[in-house]
C-alpha cells in the first residue's frame, strides 16, 4: 500500500509538472505570435517610410520623422520590456538612486498620452494635490516605466469615458491611482492578471496589440522598489490599479538642470568630444548631433585610432563603443586611463544589455554606461553631468541665467586653485570628507575670486554629492589660468 501511495504521488507530480510544461509551451507559442505581430508592424511602417525619403518621394519629411520615431519607440519598448522580464526573474536588476524632479515626471506621463487618449475619444487627467514636492528621491527610468505601463493599458483597454492618474503624497509614500471606465476584469482574470503572457477572456476582451508583459513587468518593477500594486475591478465598469511606492525628499535641491525646449548649445569654453565606433553610420549620428551644439567632435573607428587620436588632441568627453573587432571598448578605456589618468571622461555605449566591465564597476568609479538605442535627450543628460555643462536655448533657465549675467559672469579661476582642486579629486576617490572640506576652506579663504565655485563645491559636499564634487573639481582644474 505504501508503494502504491508513493507511486500515486509521482504519477501525481509528473502529471502537474506536464501541465505546467504544456502551460509554458502554449504561452510561449502565444507570446511568438504576439510579438511577430508586434515587431513587424511598426518595423514596416520604419521600412516604408525610411524608403520614400531615400527615393524623395516623401511629400511630409516631419510626419515621416514621426511615424518612424514613434514605431523605434514601440520595438525598443518591446526589448526593453523582456530584457527587464529577464533581469527580474535573475535577480540582475539593478535601481538608480537620483533625483526625479516630481511634477515635470507627471507632466511629461500626461504630454504622451492626452494626444493618443483624445483620438480614441478618451478624457485623460491628471489628479494631484497642490503641494506635490519638486524633488523625490527614486530610479526615474523604472518610475516612468511603471506609469506609463498602467496609463497605456488603460487606455488600450477602454473604449468609451476616461481615464484618471490620480496622485497622492504623504510623508514620503507617494500613491498612484489609474482609474478607467473600460471593459474591466472578469472574475476568471483578476487572479491571473500579473501572470506574463497573460491575455484577459471574455466576449469584452476583444483583440488588442501587446504581448502580456506590460502588467507582469510592472508589478516585477514595483515590488523590487519595496512599493506594492493592487487591482480593484469590476467587468464591464472599469478597473483601478493603486500603486504605493516609498519616494523620499532630497534633503537639499540639485543645480537646475531642466532641459531647454530647444537645445541650441551650452555656456562655458568649447569641449571636444571623441566618438569610437566601428559603425561609420553610428559616428556620423553622434557628430551631426553634437556638432551643431557647438562641440568639437573627433571620430575613430577603432582601438588604435581612438588611443593615438586622444594622444595628439586631449578630448573632454570620449563616446565609446563597447564591441569593436580587435580590441574591445574596455581595452581602449584602460588604455586611455593609464595614458590620462581620469583627465578623460568615458561614457560606454552598447547595444547588449548584459555587458559590462570585465574588471567590475570599481575600475572604472567614474565612467557612464548608456545602452542603445538612447533618446538624444539622454545623451545630453550624461554628457551634461559628465562635463558639468549648462544648456542654453529657449527656454532655458540657464539660459536665462547667463543672458541676465553676461558671458563672462564667473571671473576667471587663479592658476593656483589648480592644486586644491586636484586634491579634492584625489579625496573624493578614497571618500575623506574632513579633507575635502578643509581644501574648499582653502580655496575660499585663499581666494576670493574662486569663492562662487567654493560655494557650489560645499553644497555638494552637504548632499554628499561626491559624483557631481569631482565633476566640479575636474572642470575647474581645467579653467584655472
Amino acid at each position: 500500500m505504501a508503494q502504491i501511495a508513493l507511486l500515486e504521488r509521482r504519477c501525481a507530480d509528473l502529471e502537474r509538472a506536464n501541465t505546467a510544461a504544456t502551460a509554458a509551451n502554449q504561452a510561449k507559442s502565444r507570446f511568438l505570435a504576439s510579438a511577430s505581430h508586434e515587431i513587424r508592424s511598426p518595423l514596416n511602417s520604419i521600412y516604408g517610410y525610411a524608403q520614400l525619403l531615400e527615393r524623395n518621394e516623401g511629400r511630409n519629411a516631419l510626419q515621416a520623422a514621426r511615424v518612424i520615431r514613434r514605431s523605434s519607440e514601440h520595438l525598443a519598448s518591446l526589448v526593453e520590456g523582456l530584457l527587464d522580464l529577464s533581469h527580474v526573474e535573475s535577480g540582475a536588476l539593478r535601481l538608480q538612486r537620483e533625483v526625479i524632479r516630481f511634477p515635470a515626471l507627471l507632466e511629461q506621463v500626461v504630454d504622451m498620452f492626452e494626444p493618443q487618449a483624445e483620438a480614441r475619444g478618451l478624457h485623460f487627467r491628471l489628479e494631484c494635490p497642490t503641494k506635490l514636492p519638486e524633488f523625490v528621491r527614486g530610479d526615474q527610468k523604472r518610475l516612468r516605466q511603471v506609469l506609463i505601463n498602467l496609463v497605456s493599458n488603460a487606455i488600450k483597454f477602454t473604449d468609451r469615458g476616461q481615464v484618471t492618474l490620480k496622485v497622492a503624497y504623504r510623508n514620503d509614500l507617494a500613491i498612484f491611482e489609474i482609474a478607467d471606465t473600460g471593459i474591466g476584469i472578469g472574475p476568471d482574470d483578476i487572479d491571473h492578471i500579473f501572470d506574463p503572457f497573460h491575455s484577459r477572456s471574455g466576449e469584452l476582451a476583444t483583440p488588442r496589440p501587446g504581448v502580456g508583459l506590460g502588467l507582469s513587468i510592472t508589478q516585477a518593477l514595483v515590488q523590487v522598489m519595496g512599493g506594492e500594486i493592487r487591482v480593484e475591478s469590476r467587468l464591464g465598469e472599469g478597473s483601478r490599479f493603486t500603486v504605493r511606492l516609498m519616494l523620499s525628499q532630497p534633503q537639499s535641491h540639485p543645480a537646475d538642470t531642466t532641459p531647454t525646449t530647444v537645445i541650441t548649445g551650452y555656456s562655458g569654453r568649447r569641449r571636444t568630444i571623441l566618438v569610437v565606433d566601428d559603425d561609420e553610420a553610428q559616428r556620423s549620428l553622434l557628430a551631426s548631433l553634437l556638432e551643431p551644439l557647438g562641440f568639437t567632435v573627433l571620430t575613430a573607428g577603432d582601438a588604435d585610432s581612438a588611443v593615438a587620436i586622444a594622444g595628439e588632441s586631449v578630448p573632454d568627453l570620449v563616446l565609446l563603443d563597447i564591441t569593436m573587432p580587435g580590441r574591445t571598448g574596455w581595452d581602449v578605456a584602460d588604455a586611455l586611463r593609464q595614458a590620462h589618468g581620469t583627465t578623460i571622461r568615458i561614457v560606454m555605449l552598447s547595444a547588449n544589455a548584459h555587458e559590462h566591465h570585465p574588471g567590475g564597476d570599481g575600475d572604472m568609479p567614474n565612467d557612464m554606461f548608456l545602452l542603445k538605442p538612447f533618446e538624444f535627450s539622454n545623451l545630453l543628460d550624461v554628457i551634461s553631468a559628465q562635463l558639468w555643462i549648462e544648456w542654453t536655448g529657449s527656454g532655458s533657465s540657464a539660459a536665462g541665467r547667463a543672458a541676465a549675467a553676461g558671458p563672462d559672469a564667473r571671473p576667471p579661476l587663479p592658476a593656483a586653485t589648480r592644486p586644491h582642486f586636484a586634491e579634492i579629486e584625489r579625496l573624493v576617490r578614497t571618500g575623506h570628507v574632513r579633507g575635502i572640506e578643509s581644501q574648499i576652506h582653502a580655496i575660499a579663504a585663499s581666494h576670493p575670486a574662486a569663492l562662487p565655485v567654493a560655494q557650489e563645491m560645499r553644497a555638494c559636499l552637504d548632499a554628499f554629492d561626491l559624483k557631481a564634487l569631482a565633476a566640479i573639481a575636474r572642470t575647474s582644474q581645467n579653467d584655472a589660468v
